[in-house]
């Protein structure tokens, strides 16, 4: 019989519910009884993601918001063990981009005990300061810039009540100070280029909550990374970039019709995009970085590169 092993983030879900849940669905699926593990302040998920695999089991369920899925696929890039997804937190930014249902656990566990694996890229992250390196992986996006900070200005009561609407308030928060950046990049080794910029996002997959398509080229599974440099000048540059990305990026380029009408591509001087397999950057000074919205402190300089296929992730079986 094959086993599962789920870790839960405890706040982020509600045990007796979810114990029901899993006990129908191993039933239903002929299954022994799933492992349990708990994330900690202390291991947000490593830890019980690498004892899910020490126990050999057939996948594991990730039951938390993103830092607890970011968390789990870090540990399981690179093997055989696929990840099933059961989404309970304020983003879901990994399901969103695979189309998964967010708010029906049974059908969820159900693509875990029942569903087919794809293989999905994973960004890789080198996080230097001073004499500090960190390597982390991403799923959906790495940040540095207004995005970070504006993550670092989130109250997490207001996040916990408000949910994606959280971010509003820190938005004015950050954009009061000017928050520009110097920094020059290279990209997949060639000519390094210098440049002043308010953010740059680094992306696997390019939708975000709120019907917000960040980066429309981006697909999970492409072996691409896809990158936008946001650098308006003054407030007509900033509604340039909303323009963009919530009427041509979330409404027009969704249908044919939207993108006939938009016509030939045009460049929005406040917003650069580009394409790569690796990224590297450097920072005139420290700056908060984040990855699929989880803050990891500040850095000088950043060295991101795409895993391709690395992940297994658990979907639907198509029909």
């Amino acid at each position: 019989m094959s086993r599962a092993a789920i870790v839960v983030n405890p706040v982020k879900t509600e045990e007796a519910a979810l114990r029901a849940a899993l006990q129908a669905a191993e039933k239903r699926h002929g299954w022994e009884d799933t492992l349990w593990l708990e994330t900690t302040e202390d291991d947000p998920g490593s830890g019980q993601a690498r004892e899910a695999l020490e126990s050999g089991v057939d996948v594991v369920i990730a039951a938390g918001g993103d830092g607890t899925v970011r968390t789990v696929a870090e540990e399981l890039r690179g093997t055989d063990t696929p990840l099933a997804l059961l989404p309970s937190g304020t983003g879901n930014l990994l399901a969103r981009n695979l189309d998964l249902t967010l708010d029906d656990v049974e059908h969820a566990l159900d693509t875990a005990f029942g569903g087919q694996d794809r293989a999905i890229d994973v960004g890789v992250a080198e996080l230097r300061d001073g004499g500090r390196t960190e390597r982390r992986a991403f799923l959906v996006m790495a940040g540095v810039g207004i995005d970070a900070q504006m993550i670092a200005a989130t109250d997490d009561e207001l996040k916990a009540k408000a949910g994606w609407l959280a971010y509003a308030k820190a938005i004015g928060t950050v954009l009061r100070d000017k928050n520009e950046l110097r920094l020059r990049y290279q990209l997949d080794g060639g000519t390094v280029h210098s440049m002043h910029a308010h953010t740059v996002l680094i992306g696997n997959c390019g939708s975000l909550p709120a019907n917000i398509l960040l980066l429309p080229d981006a697909a999970v599974d492409d072996g691409i990374l896809d990158i936008v440099v946001l650098r308006p000048e003054g407030f007509a540059g900033w509604v340039r970039i909303v323009v963009k990305i919530f009427w041509e990026n979330g409404v027009l380029r969704r249908t044919g019709a939207g993108r006939r009408l938009m016509g030939a591509d045009k460049e929005v001087r406040a917003m650069n995009y580009l394409k790569g397999r690796e990224l590297v950057i450097s920072l005139n000074r420290p700056q908060d970085v984040e990855l699929d919205g989880d803050l990891f402190g500040r850095v000088s300089a950043l060295r991101v590169r795409v895993d391709p296929g690395a992940l297994r992730v658990r979907v639907p079986r198509s029909s």
